[in-house]
C-alpha cells in the first residue's frame, strides 16, 4: 500500500521539503484554535475570540492569492523569506498584547499582520510536487494525497498541542508553538532551492487579470468557503461542547480524532487510480461531508461525538485532494501556486466566517448554536455543488441523462444532471 508513496518520496529533495513544509504548516490547525482558546481565556467571551480569528484568517484569504502571484513570478525563497519575518512580528505581538490584555483593537491589527503575511505553505509544498514529478497525474496524484495527509497529521497534532498548552501551561502557550514551527519550517522549507519552481523568466509578460476568471475556480472557490465555514464552526463548538460537558481539555483530543479519521481516508485514497472524473469525485465528497456533520447537532455526549467525526472525517481528505486536482485542471501551469492558494485562502475564509457567527450563537445559545453554523454551512455546500456541477463538469466526458441534460440549462437543471451521476456512482 505505501509503495506509491515511496516512489514520490525517493525523488531527490522530495522527502526534505515535504517535511519542512509539514512543519511549517503547524499554523494551519494551531493560530486559529489558539485565538479562540487564548482570548477566550483572558477576555472572557468566545464572540470576541471569534472575531479575532476571522480578522486573522480574513487577511490571510485577502493577501495569500496575491503573494502567491508573486511567488509565481519571483520565486518563493523572495518573496516568502520577509513575508515569514512580518508574520513572525505579528503573531508576537498578538501573544503579547493578549498577556497584558491590551485593548482589542491592537488583538485586531496583530492579527490582521500575521494572517497578510504567512502565506500558505501547502500551495507552497504542492507546486514543488508539480515540478519535481514532470506534472505526470498519477504519481501527483499520490504527492497531493500525501500532502492532504500530511495537513491531516498536522491537525491531528496542532489542535491537541495548541489546547492541551493552552489549558494546562497558559493561554498563549499553543500560539508560542505555532510561532516556532513557522519560523523554523518556514525557513527550513526556503532554504531548499534545487526544488523551487523556477521565476518567471526576465521580462516575461505578468499574468493579466485573476485565475477566477475562470468559472471553474469560482465554483470550487464558493464550495470551499462553504467547507471552511464547516471546520471553523465545529472547531469553536466543539471546544464550547466540551466545556458544556464539564472536561475542555478534551476539545482538542476530540477534534484529532476527526482529522485522524481524515488522515486515514487520504493516505488509503492516495494509493489507487480512479476512473471516474475529478469532478464527480469531489461532488460525491461533498454529498458525503454534508450528510456527516449533519449528525453533530445530535450528539449529547464527547464519546459519541468522537464516533460521529471519526467516521465524518473520511469525508474530508478525499474532498480536499480532489478540489486541489481540479484547480491543476482548471489553471495555466505558471499560475498553479496562486491557484492553489485561492482555494487554501476561500477555505480559510470559510474557517473565520464560520468561527465568528459559531462564536455570537456559542454566546447566545451554547454549542447547539454553533453545531447550527455547521449544519447550514454544510448545507450550502451541497446545494453550490449540485447547482453548479455542469460547470465544474466543464468539457470532461461524463454520463448523464440525456433528457435532462437536453433540457436543463438552468442551476436547477444543473444539480438534476448532478444527482443523476451521483446515483449512478453510487450503485456501482
Amino acid at each position: 500500500m505505501l509503495q506509491p508513496y515511496r516512489d514520490v518520496l525517493s525523488r531527490p529533495g522530495a522527502l526534505a521539503f515535504s517535511a519542512a513544509g509539514a512543519l511549517a504548516r503547524l499554523p494551519m490547525s494551531m493560530v486559529g484554535i489558539g485565538i479562540v482558546l487564548m482570548v477566550s481565556a483572558v477576555y472572557g467571551s468566545y464572540g470576541l475570540a471569534g472575531r479575532v480569528s476571522a480578522v486573522y484568517v480574513i487577511a490571510q484569504a485577502v493577501c495569500s492569492p496575491q503573494l502567491a502571484r508573486l511567488v509565481d513570478r519571483h520565486g518563493q525563497a523572495r518573496v516568502m523569506r520577509p513575508a515569514v519575518g512580518i508574520a513572525t512580528v505579528g503573531l508576537v505581538t498578538l501573544i503579547v498584547a493578549s498577556l497584558l490584555e491590551a485593548p482589542t483593537v491592537v488583538l485586531y491589527v496583530s492579527a490582521a499582520v500575521t494572517g497578510a503575511a504567512i502565506g500558505s505553505f501547502g500551495s507552497l509544498v504542492r507546486a514543488r510536487w508539480n515540478r519535481t514529478l514532470g506534472g505526470d497525474p498519477r504519481t501527483i496524484h499520490t504527492a497531493y494525497s500525501l500532502e492532504s495527509a500530511v495537513d491531516e497529521l498536522v491537525f491531528v497534532v496542532g489542535p491537541v498541542l495548541a489546547t492541551l498548552l493552552a489549558t494546562g501551561v497558559q493561554p498563549s502557550a499553543g500560539l508560542v508553538v505555532a510561532l516556532v514551527g513557522m519560523v523554523v519550517g518556514g525557513y527550513w522549507f526556503l532554504a531548499q532551492r534545487t526544488t523551487e519552481p523556477p521565476a518567471a523568466p526576465a521580462g516575461a509578460p505578468r499574468p493579466r487579470g485573476s485565475v477566477l476568471a475562470n468559472a471553474g475556480m469560482i465554483v470550487l472557490a464558493v464550495v470551499f468557503v462553504a467547507m471552511g465555514s464547516i471546520f471553523g464552526a465545529t472547531d469553536v463548538s466543539t471546544v464550547a461542547f466540551a466545556e458544556e460537558q464539564g472536561n475542555k481539555g478534551l476539545a482538542g483530543v476530540i477534534l484529532a480524532v476527526f482529522a485522524t479519521g481524515s488522515l486515514i481516508s487520504g493516505l488509503l485514497y492516495g494509493t489507487r487510480h480512479w476512473r471516474r472524473p475529478l469532478h464527480l469525485r469531489f461532488a460525491l465528497g461533498v454529498v458525503a461531508l454534508a450528510v456527516g456533520v449533519c449528525f453533530f447537532f445530535l450528539v449529547t455526549n464527547l464519546a459519541v461525538l468522537a464516533a460521529v467525526m471519526f467516521v465524518t472525517g473520511f469525508a474530508i481528505a478525499p474532498t480536499l485532494i480532489n478540489g486541489n486536482g481540479l484547480v491543476q485542471q482548471l489553471v495555466p501551469a505558471n499560475r498553479l501556486t496562486e491557484g492553489l492558494t485561492w482555494v487554501g485562502t476561500s477555505l480559510g475564509v470559510g474557517v473565520s466566517v464560520g468561527s465568528s457567527v459559531a462564536g455570537v450563537l456559542i454566546d447566545r445559545e451554547g454549542s447547539h448554536g454553533g453545531y447550527l453554523v455547521v449544519i447550514v454551512s454544510a448545507a450550502f455546500a451541497l446545494v453550490a455543488t449540485l447547482a453548479a456541477y455542469r460547470t465544474l463538469r466543464g468539457d470532461a466526458a461524463a454520463r448523464v441523462r440525456g433528457a435532462v441534460e437536453d433540457c436543463s440549462p438552468s442551476a436547477t437543471g444543473g444539480a438534476a444532471v448532478a444527482a443523476c451521476e451521483v446515483a449512478d456512482a453510487v450503485e456501482e
